[in-house]
């Protein structure tokens, strides 16, 4: 299906240092080059669909057509008929500090840090594998919106020399973004990758609406960027990232993130240089894995950099927006170039956006 990518221009941004006031474990944020990039993951956003003939999904719900199609009488996986998803636990209601006044990246919206009440709620314990989304996928028959679309985004580094000769278009200023014809969640790389081996790794090249598809199925749905911040914090205050302010306590690694280079080497100190299986490093204090790297995960807020400094319960943000808030980095975050894999970090792209570094969890107000 013929459509056009949109080429968009990264906006160069310095990441500031951090000091957190209080706590003798905050570490500096070294210097970064200036005009430093983001690592374009809020850029890769799609053409508008109507001119290419594929109909517009309307996206300013969560009862969109297909989830409410997908969560009727399709509940019962493959095989031995029993769902295949995540385990919940229980997310005790509180208050906290969310956001911050010390931004990482001050264009993005961290800050103001304001007082934000959540109620409990439920919360995956871990991002949608692979092995789960194909459950959805043989059960409901449902196709991905890059599957629709016929391509995705790819990190550079992850394909063929046989894909990259193929590519002539990338986006600007991200040269290591490539939209790859046939990728999508079960060819993550390209048609000569797939998941095989990967069963057990968060499903990739998923959009908002695939994952409130999935969500709606399992009879769940998208936490609120409140929610996931909450979750994401782990009881602790003010800190940094879920684990504390160390980024390698004791010179151990708590996420799957890039060491080296980037983006031209990845050295894998984590034990990893794409994604990793899930639940592999350390849970937070809630029993939460990889809240931050690996994959980012989709929210259920549209995106604003403006926020009250008043007290909120319940927060949900903007009623409308083009872009939908993403949470807790991936993979490819670096501090020289994407310090977003702290808890307060926020990013975004369009409903109908893919790429091979942004997957979802589920959450829920019952138990399931």
């Amino acid at each position: 299906m013929a459509r056009s990518l949109a080429l968009f221009v990264i906006f160069g941004c310095v990441i500031a240092v951090l000091c957190l006031h209080g706590s003798s474990e905050s570490e500096p944020a070294p210097a970064s080059p200036a005009g430093a990039a983001g690592c374009g993951c809020e850029k890769l956003k799609r053409a508008a669909a109507a001119a290419a003939g594929v109909d517009p999904v309307e996206h300013g719900t969560e009862t969109r057509e297909a989830a409410v199609k997908y969560s009727r009488g399709a509940n019962e996986a493959e095989g031995d008929g029993k769902k295949v998803t995540s385990e919940m636990v229980l997310i005790f209601g509180g208050e906290f500090l969310m956001g911050t006044d010390n931004p990482g990246i001050p264009p993005d919206g961290e800050g103001p840090q304001r007082l934000v009440h959540v109620d409990s709620f439920y919360m995956d314990v871990q991002e949608v594998t692979n092995r789960q989304f194909q459950s959805f996928v043989n059960a409901t028959g449902y196709v991905t919106e890059a599957e629709t679309f016929g391509d995705s985004f790819v990190f550079e580094g992850l394909l063929s020399e046989t894909v990259k000769s193929q590519i002539t278009q990338a986006v600007a200023a991200a040269p290591w973004w490539l939209p790859v014809k046939g990728a999508n969640w079960r060819h993550p790389e390209g048609p000569d990758s797939d998941i095989m081996d990967r069963l057990d790794h968060p499903v990739l090249h998923v959009s908002w609406a695939d994952a409130v598809a999935y969500c709606s199925w399992a009879k769940k749905r998208l936490p609120s960027e409140a929610e996931w911040e909450y979750a994401c914090r782990g009881g602790l205050k003010d800190r940094l990232y879920p684990w504390g302010n160390k980024l390698n306590p004791k010179g151990q690694h708590y996420a799957n993130l890039w060491q080296g280079d980037f983006p031209n080497h990845n050295s894998g100190e984590d034990g990893y240089v794409k994604t990793s299986p899930v639940m592999s490093f350390p849970a937070n204090g809630f029993g939460l894995y990889d809240m931050v790297g690996n994959a980012w995960e989709w929210t259920s807020d549209w995106w604003t950099v403006h926020h009250t400094t008043d007290r909120q319960h319940n927060p949900k943000g903007p009623l409308s927006g083009t872009d939908k808030v993403k949470k807790g980095g991936s993979y490819m975050c670096h501090k020289s170039y994407c310090y977003r894999y702290r808890c307060a970090a926020r990013s975004q792209n369009t409903p109908d956006s893919s790429a091979s570094n942004l997957g979802f969890r589920c959450a829920s107000h019952e138990q399931q």
